[in-house]
């Protein structure tokens, strides 16, 4: 495509020429928004709808989220999506898939303050938001360990591998190597299945084990692997698999 198209292009996706009846509709949405103090008071194609207003003020935006939704399976899977993969859908410039991820970012920022701010293990259901939010709609594998101090307070949030559709390679010494590095005192492994389902494999089992056996010589307790879906998520732990 020639420099000029290429920007033609761009534009059009980001901003069409204004609708006559874009004014009130997203003022209506607006004061529902403002009027009832929270998202609860929109539903989620019009969340989307009005984000997206903000990056493309002169257009009509409720096909377009719509037509988001669908694409990724919903709120949670469009949010999480790559900006490349947002770029793809008609409709959507790099603006517009910023706007979407500016909001992802702004609710994992929150998930996560919530995790950090307390003790990790009196603070379970938080941590398991936190997860779930950012790792259940991903389309590729990734492994993760969480660094706890003594205290259980996270002290960091490490990806350390992603991989294929439904594999990611994880080595025992770099996890303990990385453990040492920090200076923490226990561990929790995480790692998310992209078909949905968060049911361990025998390969999750074993790696699990590998890495509490590693970690227990060196006083370094693995408090748990989990594992997250789209479906839920399963603890390793409480399934007596540790």
């Amino acid at each position: 495509m020639e420099p000029c198209a290429a920007l033609r292009s761009a534009a059009m996706a980001d901003g069409d020429p204004p609708s006559s009846d874009a004014t009130g509709h997203r003022a209506r949405l607006r004061q529902r928004l403002l009027a009832r103090g929270g998202g609860d008071a929109l539903l989620d194609h019009e969340l989307i709808e009005y984000l997206l207003t903000l990056a493309i003020p002169r257009r009509d935006t409720k096909p377009l989220a719509k037509a988001l939704l669908r694409e990724f399976g919903g709120i949670g899977g469009l949010l999480t999506a790559d900006a490349e993969a947002l770029t793809r859908v008609p409709g959507m410039g790099e603006t517009s898939a910023a706007a979407i991820k500016i909001a992802h970012a702004a609710a994992l920022r929150l998930l996560h303050g919530e995790v950090a701010a307390r003790p990790v293990l009196a603070n379970w259901q938080a941590l398991l938001d936190y997860l779930h939010a950012d790792m259940a709609h991903h389309v590729i594998e990734r492994f993760r360990v969480l660094h706890l101090n003594t205290r259980n307070m996270l002290i960091r949030d490490e990806v350390m591998s992603e991989g294929s559709i439904d594999q990611a390679p994880v080595h025992v010494r770099e996890v303990i190597r990385r453990a040492i590095d920090l200076g923490s005192a226990a561990i929790i492994l995480v790692h998310n299945h992209p078909s949905g389902d968060p049911s361990p494999s025998r390969a999750d089992i074993d790696i699990t084990r590998a890495i509490a056996d590693a970690a227990r010589g060196l006083g370094i307790a693995v408090h748990d692997h989990i594992v997250i879906g789209a479906q839920g998520h399963v603890s390793l732990r409480s399934k007596g698999l540790i």
